[in-house]
């Protein structure tokens, strides 16, 4: 299951990219906008700076906006870079991959391969929708 974190990502991502991407969005805007928690909200926009996914601006006119044009930011990186791995067991993580302490025999491990399938089908999916794909929409992030 995504976090809250990841949620809250996701939906201020989205708001900045639908915002046009070319003024910095405050983070009252965006907070308010999304009935997100400030504080919490900062540590998330933090992270996604150091990230590369936001430019912060300070000053009056200051806020956040993306530090890529939407089209090039996938929910995958987002997801990625604020929970970690996709793979739901690690024997099947591109990233952080671990023999799974409990498997007698890898090749033939019958979990492993619809975990596979599982983490592979998911990936496709987060990895090919885009900001820009759900910034053209109005609806509810």
């Amino acid at each position: 299951m995504l976090t809250q974190r990841s949620r809250y990502a996701l939906r201020a991502l989205i708001f900045i990219a639908r915002t046009g991407g070319v003024a910095p969005v405050p983070i009252s805007v965006i907070a308010g906008d999304q009935k997100l928690p400030r504080k919490f909200l900062e540590i998330i926009l933090l992270d996604l700076k150091n990230g590369g996914l936001v430019e912060s601006f300070r000053g009056k006119m200051g806020g956040y906006r993306l530090a890529r044009p939407a089209s090039q930011i996938s929910f995958g990186e987002i997801i990625r870079m604020i929970e970690g791995p996709l793979a739901l067991v690690p024997c099947v993580s591109v990233s952080a991959y671990q023999r799974c302490a409990d498997c007698f025999e890898e090749s033939t491990c019958v979990i492993r391969k619809v975990m596979l399938t599982v983490r592979d089908n998911t990936a496709a999916i987060l990895d090919h929708t885009t900001l820009a794909d759900l910034s053209i929409a109005r609806e509810a992030a």
